[in-house]
């Protein structure tokens, strides 16, 4: 489930990210989407390709990924995100929340590492 008046659009030093073209209010789901879950041997082989910048780390233990379909991959990082997302280990699904009004136009946010407001870096402001 995508909301309709979600969008993918070219965000300014970031490549693409997901915008909206209506108001949305905080705490609405405004995504959920199915994951392929790879063990932590795929995992492995994965972390050497390009895909390796999009996939979830998964399961209690962390040690599983997971590429999620829908637009969840192309959602930016931010420290103060707009939104968040929960990951569902049972039924295999993210779903993305918004923790604040979001104005039409805007860019839609995660923290990557799954805080509202982590303030740890990420991967790629490491390098």
């Amino acid at each position: 489930m995508i909301l309709p008046f979600l969008t993918i659009a070219s965000s300014p030093n970031r490549g693409r990210g997901v915008f909206t073209t209506e108001f949305i209010a905080k705490g609405t789901v405004i995504e959920i989407a199915p994951v392929i879950v790879m063990n932590a041997t795929d995992r492995i082989h994965l972390e050497k390709t390009l895909l390796y910048d999009y996939i979830f780390e998964w399961g209690e233990d962390q040690k599983s990924a997971a590429v999620a379909l829908g637009y969840i991959s192309i959602y930016n990082h931010a420290k103060q995100p707009n939104c968040i997302y929960e990951m569902d280990f049972e039924f295999e699904t993210i779903t993305i929340k918004t923790i604040k009004d979001i104005e039409i136009g805007a860019e839609l946010f995660i923290n990557y590492n799954a805080d509202e407001e982590g303030l740890d870096p990420v991967w790629f402001e490491l390098k």
